[in-house]
Protein backbone atom coordinates (compact mmCIF):
# COMPACT_ATOMS: atom_id res chain seq x y z
CA UNK A 1 0.00 0.00 0.00
CA UNK A 2 1.47 3.50 -0.83
CA UNK A 3 2.23 5.40 2.13
CA UNK A 4 0.86 9.30 3.27
CA UNK A 5 5.03 10.39 2.55
CA UNK A 6 5.05 8.95 -0.77
CA UNK A 7 1.98 10.50 -1.45
CA UNK A 8 2.87 14.13 -0.21
CA UNK A 9 5.93 13.46 -1.89
CA UNK A 10 4.32 12.99 -5.57
CA UNK A 11 1.62 15.52 -5.17
CA UNK A 12 4.43 18.13 -3.73
CA UNK A 13 6.55 17.40 -7.16
CA UNK A 14 3.89 17.58 -9.08
CA UNK A 15 2.56 20.73 -8.31
CA UNK A 16 5.96 22.15 -7.91
CA UNK A 17 6.75 20.80 -11.23
CA UNK A 18 3.55 22.17 -12.59
CA UNK A 19 4.13 25.58 -11.31
CA UNK A 20 7.75 25.80 -12.66
CA UNK A 21 6.06 24.73 -16.11
CA UNK A 22 3.50 28.40 -15.52
CA UNK A 23 6.57 30.12 -14.93
CA UNK A 24 8.32 28.96 -18.12
CA UNK A 25 5.11 29.55 -19.91
CA UNK A 26 5.47 33.20 -18.83
CA UNK A 27 8.87 33.44 -20.51
CA UNK A 28 9.22 31.37 -22.92
CA UNK A 29 5.97 30.43 -24.59
CA UNK A 30 4.04 34.13 -24.24
CA UNK A 31 4.90 37.10 -25.92
CA UNK A 32 4.26 40.82 -24.84
CA UNK A 33 6.16 43.84 -24.64
CA UNK A 34 5.74 44.74 -20.87
CA UNK A 35 4.45 42.44 -18.28
CA UNK A 36 0.77 43.67 -17.40
CA UNK A 37 0.26 44.36 -13.93
CA UNK A 38 -2.61 41.70 -14.08
CA UNK A 39 -0.53 38.79 -14.97
CA UNK A 40 1.97 40.23 -11.81
CA UNK A 41 -1.20 39.48 -9.50
CA UNK A 42 -1.36 35.91 -11.20
CA UNK A 43 2.05 35.32 -10.88
CA UNK A 44 1.87 36.55 -6.79
CA UNK A 45 -1.42 34.72 -6.03
CA UNK A 46 0.26 31.15 -7.64
CA UNK A 47 3.32 31.77 -5.61
CA UNK A 48 0.75 32.40 -2.35
CA UNK A 49 -1.57 29.57 -3.10
CA UNK A 50 1.50 27.00 -3.85
CA UNK A 51 2.69 27.96 -0.74
CA UNK A 52 -0.34 27.57 1.07
CA UNK A 53 -1.08 24.05 -0.48
CA UNK A 54 2.45 22.82 0.14
CA UNK A 55 1.68 23.12 3.63
CA UNK A 56 -1.94 22.13 3.73
CA UNK A 57 -0.69 18.67 1.84
CA UNK A 58 2.61 18.13 4.53
CA UNK A 59 0.34 19.00 7.60
CA UNK A 60 -2.87 17.22 6.37
CA UNK A 61 -3.91 13.47 5.74
CA UNK A 62 -6.34 13.36 3.63
CA UNK A 63 -8.66 10.47 2.16
CA UNK A 64 -6.11 7.94 0.01
CA UNK A 65 -8.99 8.37 -2.86
CA UNK A 66 -9.13 12.08 -2.31
CA UNK A 67 -4.94 12.05 -2.98
CA UNK A 68 -4.91 9.38 -5.67
CA UNK A 69 -7.76 10.58 -7.51
CA UNK A 70 -6.13 14.84 -7.23
CA UNK A 71 -3.07 13.24 -8.35
CA UNK A 72 -4.36 12.04 -11.28
CA UNK A 73 -6.23 15.27 -12.12
CA UNK A 74 -3.16 17.70 -11.73
CA UNK A 75 -1.75 15.12 -14.57
CA UNK A 76 -4.07 16.04 -16.97
CA UNK A 77 -4.38 19.35 -15.87
CA UNK A 78 -1.00 19.12 -16.90
CA UNK A 79 -1.41 17.50 -20.05
CA UNK A 80 -3.71 19.79 -21.36
CA UNK A 81 -1.68 22.56 -20.81
CA UNK A 82 1.50 21.26 -22.74
CA UNK A 83 -0.97 20.17 -25.59
CA UNK A 84 -2.54 23.75 -25.59
CA UNK A 85 1.36 25.27 -25.46
CA UNK A 86 1.53 22.42 -28.92
CA UNK A 87 -1.46 24.01 -30.28
CA UNK A 88 -0.42 27.75 -30.05
CA UNK A 89 3.52 27.56 -30.68
CA UNK A 90 3.22 29.45 -33.64
CA UNK A 91 0.54 32.24 -32.42
CA UNK A 92 2.91 34.13 -29.54
CA UNK A 93 -0.49 34.55 -27.61
CA UNK A 94 0.14 37.43 -24.94
CA UNK A 95 0.14 37.25 -21.53
CA UNK A 96 -2.97 38.05 -19.57
CA UNK A 97 -4.43 41.39 -19.12
CA UNK A 98 -2.21 42.77 -22.09
CA UNK A 99 -3.39 45.62 -23.10
CA UNK A 100 -2.98 45.32 -26.74
CA UNK A 101 -5.67 43.22 -28.74
CA UNK A 102 -5.28 40.07 -30.18
CA UNK A 103 -3.72 39.25 -33.33
CA UNK A 104 -4.08 35.25 -33.80
CA UNK A 105 -7.31 33.60 -33.39
CA UNK A 106 -6.17 29.57 -32.67
CA UNK A 107 -8.47 26.50 -33.61
CA UNK A 108 -5.79 23.91 -33.09
CA UNK A 109 -5.43 21.12 -30.45
CA UNK A 110 -7.74 21.51 -27.15
CA UNK A 111 -8.77 24.93 -28.89
CA UNK A 112 -11.39 22.54 -30.77
CA UNK A 113 -13.09 22.50 -27.92
CA UNK A 114 -12.88 24.92 -25.22
CA UNK A 115 -11.92 28.82 -25.71
CA UNK A 116 -9.20 29.33 -23.16
CA UNK A 117 -8.05 26.05 -22.28
CA UNK A 118 -4.71 27.35 -20.76
CA UNK A 119 -7.22 28.76 -17.52
CA UNK A 120 -9.36 25.30 -18.09
CA UNK A 121 -5.42 23.19 -17.67
CA UNK A 122 -4.97 26.05 -14.56
CA UNK A 123 -8.32 25.80 -12.70
CA UNK A 124 -8.11 21.53 -13.07
CA UNK A 125 -4.66 22.04 -11.65
CA UNK A 126 -5.31 24.08 -8.83
CA UNK A 127 -8.94 22.27 -7.81
CA UNK A 128 -7.05 18.37 -8.59
CA UNK A 129 -4.43 19.84 -5.90
CA UNK A 130 -7.29 21.42 -3.44
CA UNK A 131 -9.03 18.43 -3.85
CA UNK A 132 -5.72 16.01 -2.93
CA UNK A 133 -5.32 18.08 0.09
CA UNK A 134 -9.71 17.25 0.95
CA UNK A 135 -9.59 20.42 3.35
CA UNK A 136 -11.74 23.05 3.58
CA UNK A 137 -8.94 25.37 3.96
CA UNK A 138 -8.31 24.88 0.49
CA UNK A 139 -11.09 26.69 -0.98
CA UNK A 140 -10.73 29.89 -0.60
CA UNK A 141 -7.78 30.46 -2.19
CA UNK A 142 -9.19 28.15 -4.92
CA UNK A 143 -12.30 30.61 -5.37
CA UNK A 144 -9.65 33.27 -6.04
CA UNK A 145 -7.75 31.84 -8.27
CA UNK A 146 -10.83 30.75 -10.66
CA UNK A 147 -12.16 34.14 -10.14
CA UNK A 148 -8.81 35.86 -11.46
CA UNK A 149 -8.88 33.53 -14.56
CA UNK A 150 -12.74 33.74 -15.72
CA UNK A 151 -11.77 37.89 -15.00
CA UNK A 152 -8.69 37.47 -17.09
CA UNK A 153 -10.66 35.30 -19.61
CA UNK A 154 -13.23 37.55 -20.16
CA UNK A 155 -11.08 40.50 -20.80
CA UNK A 156 -9.32 38.31 -23.45
CA UNK A 157 -12.79 37.99 -25.06
CA UNK A 158 -13.59 41.66 -25.09
CA UNK A 159 -10.26 42.21 -26.85
CA UNK A 160 -11.32 40.16 -29.80
CA UNK A 161 -14.34 41.90 -30.32
CA UNK A 162 -12.52 45.02 -31.23
CA UNK A 163 -10.16 43.31 -33.74
CA UNK A 164 -10.81 42.55 -37.61
CA UNK A 165 -11.54 38.62 -36.16
CA UNK A 166 -14.28 39.62 -34.49
CA UNK A 167 -16.84 38.20 -36.50
CA UNK A 168 -14.49 35.06 -36.75
CA UNK A 169 -14.29 34.72 -33.22
CA UNK A 170 -18.66 35.19 -32.78
CA UNK A 171 -18.62 31.97 -34.83
CA UNK A 172 -15.71 30.33 -32.77
CA UNK A 173 -18.03 31.10 -29.78
CA UNK A 174 -21.03 29.10 -30.88
CA UNK A 175 -19.29 26.02 -31.40
CA UNK A 176 -16.82 25.46 -28.20
CA UNK A 177 -16.74 26.43 -24.71
CA UNK A 178 -15.25 29.03 -22.61
CA UNK A 179 -13.63 26.54 -19.85
CA UNK A 180 -15.19 23.19 -20.55
CA UNK A 181 -16.28 21.81 -23.80
CA UNK A 182 -20.03 22.49 -25.22
CA UNK A 183 -21.71 19.54 -25.33
CA UNK A 184 -23.31 18.89 -28.67
CA UNK A 185 -21.59 21.88 -30.51
CA UNK A 186 -21.16 21.59 -34.07
CA UNK A 187 -23.87 19.65 -35.17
Amino acid sequence: MISQLWLDILISAVGLLTVTFYTWALRAHFSSKTVPRGTVVISLTVSAITLWYLALTWLLEPPLLATLAGFVLQLAGLGLFWSAIRASRAARLRLAFDLENPDTLVREGPYRFVRHPFYTSYIIFWSAWALAIWSVWALPPLIAIITIYVIAARDEERKFSRTAMAQAYDQYRTTTGFFWPRLGAGK
